[in-house]
């Protein structure tokens, strides 16, 4: 009876430890180390960037930015291909850096709304899927330029935690789970 009991113990430990190792989300920094600023590559450098990326449902676009100098506005295909801040979902977010999480499944449209930044290239286009086996990177064709983004509301969420944490999560939910099977 106890060896059956330790055996229980440990598969409850080991799923637990899959679980947790299954809902992790991925933070991803747009424009890696370029951050969110006009691209010095030209208009195609985050239609580049994006292609190369998978976005899930709950994943977080961290745009890198100074404030005052760049700012963040979600915005509907007709403005992101015009450049307009008409119709924005949302507000700008004008602090950085600024997080945005990936609520939902669909094409999203982000800009930078400052001079002519948008013109410049400074303006992102991405798909996000709704479960891990559909590719969610391919940015909508019509795509002109890079990256932007904006959170409704206008509040920029905290920052992701840290994958650091999970794998250190992970880690001693495993070690326990060794333990627990050897001494009970």
């Amino acid at each position: 009876m106890d060896m059956i009991m330790r055996m229980v113990l440990f598969g409850a430990l080991a799923l637990a430890s899959l679980v947790q190792l299954t809902t992790a989300q991925t933070a991803h920094v747009v424009g890696d180390n370029e951050g969110w600023t006009i691209p010095s590559s030209g208009a195609s450098a985050y239609t580049n960037w994006a292609a190369g990326k998978t976005f899930m449902v709950g994943d977080t676009l961290v745009f890198n930015f100074m404030t005052n100098t760049h700012d963040v506005l979600q915005v509907p295909k007709a403005s992101f291909d015009g450049c307009s801040s008409q119709n924005a979902i949302g507000s700008a977010i004008m602090s950085g850096p600024a997080n945005v999480t990936l609520d939902s499944a669909g094409e999203r449209y982000y800009i930078c709304t400052f001079g002519r930044h948008c013109q410049n290239g400074q303006k992102l286009a991405i798909t996000v899927s709704s479960s891990t086996g559909t590719p969610g990177a391919n940015p909508p064709t019509s795509f002109a330029a890079g990256p932007s983004g904006s959170v409704p509301g206008g509040i920029a969420p905290p920052p992701p935690p840290s994958s650091s944490t999970t794998v250190f999560a992970s880690f001693l939910l495993g070690l326990s789970s060794i333990a627990l099977a050897i001494f009970l």
